[in-house]
């Protein structure tokens, strides 16, 4: 999940209430206690169980680049899940999500109109539904292609077909992506 499932969870992740542990030492605190053991933490890291103990009582400090975007990628993956539930629920059930993107947007429309796709830079409320649905899909493991499927398809419906009041044999294409952002 590169494009769209990252977007997904930066606007899940703005609906924190407190801000993730800052230092090397206190995320691997978190992790560790999240895990249940240093040697699972060490899996999920890729370092040994020794490097975690380090980090734990903090006879490291700054870890290498790559390892500290591991460890706070793994930390934002599991901090305040009630809150990112709560998140997900509320877009799903009430408040809908909002998608910002610029992308080539490509027709399937009816004989004597243009399907050129072209570049459009489109900032969309799509209905709780396709919210739902998006966090759904992103849960049980959906593809990237699956997410922009169903983000595309609620474009198609929202803005392209205006809730079903025009263009009713329109199908549209999302891609070449070249910027997706979303907001709860």
């Amino acid at each position: 999940m590169a494009e769209l499932g990252d977007g997904l969870n930066q606007a899940v992740q703005k609906a924190f209430t407190r801000p993730i542990p800052k230092s090397a030492g206190a995320q691997m605190r978190y992790l560790v206690k999240q895990y249940k053991s240093t040697k699972a933490a060490a899996a999920a890291l890729g370092i040994t169980q020794r490097t975690v103990e380090r980090y734990v009582k903090d006879q490291i400090k700054k870890p290498r680049p790559e390892l500290a975007d591991r460890i706070q990628r793994e930390v934002k993956k599991r901090w305040q899940p009630q809150i990112r539930a709560k998140a997900k629920k509320a877009a799903a059930t009430t408040g809908g999500i909002v998608v910002d993107t610029r992308a080539r947007f490509g027709y399937t429309a009816a004989p004597g109109t243009t399907d050129d796709g072209r570049l459009r830079h489109l900032t969309v409320a799509l209905p709780p539904e396709f919210a739902g649905r998006l966090f759904a899909a992103q849960d049980a493991g959906a593809t990237e292609q699956q997410l922009r499927d169903i983000a595309a398809e609620g474009l198609q419906e929202i803005y392209f077909k205006d809730r079903g009041r025009r263009a009713g044999g329109l199908l549209v294409e999302f891609t070449d992506i070249d910027h997706i952002e979303f907001d709860l």
